[in-house]
């Protein structure tokens, strides 16, 4: 898997780190305290959780070129997603995912992932996940050989409420699908693009699910 994610975003990796500002700029940064602890679960590259601002920083990732790539103010935990996770029950304010559940072997992996989110999140905190949503990818969703569960925002929803969260919002079409290949647009054009709802319904390929942490 890591020769596969190097040979997937060879000569990539500067861009991708520079839509991840934009998208966090102007867009998942209200979602995220200064103050707050979070973990971007599947970190990869770490551009998201290099470039949020928030009081502490986890990436949890098995690829060893995570270690190389987050920034020195993160801490990594390099372990399996769906085993216990080395933190204290209500310790997080936000975990964040991008195009990662679909990698995970199975929906019971899946389901011990959620129900750990949802043991480390502090009461009203956040799951954040994006993903690539299958009812608008079709095939193009198995065309990616590590893509092995089936996800649409609505069978991510019902997962996260079958673990007592709520859901802060759902959006079936969201980011386009993939920044691994294709053009590379000028990051103001993500800026452009986020501000125009309408042209997700175009070209958005990815759905944008948020869970709040209930009480229960």
């Amino acid at each position: 898997m890591q020769r596969i994610y190097q040979e997937r975003f060879k000569g990539r990796l500067d861009y991708r780190d520079k839509v991840w500002r934009v998208l966090i700029r102007d867009y998942f940064q209200q979602f995220v305290r200064t103050t707050d602890v979070v973990l971007d679960l599947g970190a990869g590259y770490g551009e998201f959780i290099n470039n949020i601002q928030c009081g502490k920083k986890y990436a949890m990732d098995l690829n060893p070129d995570t270690a190389q790539k987050i920034a020195r103010n993160v801490e990594l935990i390099a372990q399996d997603c769906a085993k216990p996770w080395p933190l204290p029950d209500a310790s997080l304010d936000v975990v964040f995912t991008s195009n990662f559940f679909e990698h995970l072997p199975d929906m019971q992996a899946l389901a011990r992932t959620l129900g750990e989110a949802r043991r480390c999140l502090k009461p009203n905190g956040r799951l954040i996940a994006m993903g690539p949503n299958i009812t608008y990818c079709g095939d193009a969703y198995w065309e990616v050989i590590d893509h092995h569960i089936p996800l649409s925002e609505q069978s991510l929803s019902t997962l996260l409420e079958q673990q007592t969260f709520g859901i802060e919002k759902c959006v079936d079409t969201f980011m386009p699908f993939t920044m691994s290949d294709g053009p590379q647009y000028p990051p103001f054009f993500v800026s452009v693009y986020l501000r125009l709802p309408l042209a997700w319904r175009i070209f958005g390929k990815q759905f944008l699910v948020i869970g709040r942490k209930g009480s229960v």
